[in-house]
């Protein structure tokens, strides 16, 4: 047996590391941002003298403006390929993030927030996209990598807003000091992997015809739309559950969002081998069952160690399901399915804290728990019908709604 490596085939391995982890740092990078624009809320709140509602409706203009950009990059995405889309939202964010520094008026602040939504929602479908295409070449799981990415960008960039506040005390301060911070750090970091960050395939109508949305993807939409709920239970309501329900400070009580973001960053560090194992459909299911039990217990429990473990449970199980949702869109219809897909996600992110809110003031909080419940049962029925494409167990390939073999080389 010749132990001698193909050259060739070792530079094209090579090639698909070096990729993965440019890929990484974007999603760090759209982490961070993520992470500081959630970090500063509150600060946001007290400096504008604004209120719970006003918060609201600027994470609605943002969400809102977000929603509609994914529509439209999405396109340009399949047209163009998704790195040029990538490289040009990280300006945008960061200038919606240096006009929130600047605002002098919540007026000015509502803009900024449109404008820094604008940005998130192209990154967020064309780093996908680009997630997707380096994971077909590298023929098994790696989105649940990128995800996690994702997750420790953003702890990072709450870390910021923390570390601000804890060495300049002002509102103001802390407000221009982590946006700036983060936009001096995420610009630089584009701009590090920007000339050979990968870019995905280029579909046009001369190639294949008018690009039809699957009717699959209506279904991952409707997956989306469940998991994005629960996830953004556990994200908003964790801590206030944690708080209430077991009666300590909100400085004790933040240990719910820690453990919920912790186990997220775990679960989707270990989530690309357990993808390669057992299936994305097998883990989409698992995920739903983990997090309806964490749910379970947070609804009958209300010892602090218990709960803060049921929160625990509850992020490894919806961090789970996310890369997986987006990654068989991305494979079945490119930049187009994904943008629906995502839409759909973020669409629920708008919606449910206000619903289980609206259900807290009527039940109460554990009570309010058992929509989550609901809802991760609905993802655990639907993921049967879950349509398989991109890389499954054993490195094996899926093929797409045509018939083609999901493999693309790495262009650049």
């Amino acid at each position: 047996m010749n132990s001698s490596a193909d050259p060739g085939t070792t530079r094209e391995r090579d090639e698909v590391r070096v990729s993965r982890l440019r890929v990484c740092a974007i999603f760090a990078v759209n982490g961070l941002f993520i992470g500081v624009w959630a970090g500063l809320l509150p600060s946001l709140r007290d400096h504008f003298r604004t209120d719970a509602r006003g918060i609201a409706v600027l994470l609605m203009v943002a969400g809102i403006c977000a929603v509609i950009a994914m529509q439209i990059a999405g396109r340009w995405a399949d047209r163009r390929g998704a790195k040029k889309i990538t490289l040009a939202a990280v300006p945008i964010m960061a200038i919606g993030m240096c006009a929130v520094a600047a605002a002098p008026s919540y007026g000015v602040l509502v803009a900024a927030a449109a404008v820094f939504g604008v940005g998130n929602g192209m990154m967020d479908v064309a780093m996908n996209a680009v997630g997707v295409h380096v994971e077909a070449r590298h023929k098994r799981p790696t989105m649940s990598l990128f995800h996690a990415f994702f997750s420790i960008g953003a702890l990072a960039g709450a870390g910021i807003v923390l570390g601000s506040a804890v060495l300049t005390g002002g509102l103001r301060t802390v407000i221009v000091v982590s946006s700036l911070a983060s936009v001096v750090i995420a610009v630089a970091g584009t701009m590090a992997v920007a000339k050979r960050l990968p870019q995905s395939q280029v579909t046009t109508a001369s190639m294949s015809g008018p690009r039809r949305i699957p009717a699959a993807a209506w279904l991952l939409g409707v997956i989306a739309l469940c998991f994005g709920m629960t996830e953004g239970t556990a994200m908003d309501w964790s801590s206030i559950h944690v708080t209430d329900v077991t009666n300590v400070s909100p400085g004790i009580g933040a240990l719910g969002v820690v453990c919920v973001s912790g186990a997220m960053i775990i679960v989707r560090l270990l989530g690309d081998p357990l993808c390669a194992r057992f299936g994305r459909t097998a883990i989409v299911r698992g995920g739903a069952i983990v997090a309806a039990a964490g749910f379970t217990v947070t609804v009958i429990s209300d010892d602090l160690p218990v709960v803060l473990a049921a929160w625990l449970v509850v992020g490894l199980g919806v961090g789970i399901i996310n890369p997986q949702i987006y990654a068989v869109a991305g494979h079945l219809g490119g930049g187009r399915t994904l943008a629906v897909v995502v839409g759909f996600g973020y669409t629920a992110f708008l919606i449910g804290p206000a619903i289980i809110g609206s259900l807290i003031a009527v039940v109460g909080i554990q009570n309010a728990m058992m929509l989550p419940i609901g809802l991760a049962v609905v993802v655990l029925i639907l993921a049967l019908w879950m349509p398989t494409a991109g890389p499954a167990k054993g490195g094996q390939r899926k093929r797409d709604v045509h018939g083609r073999e999901q493999h693309a080389p790495i262009s650049r």
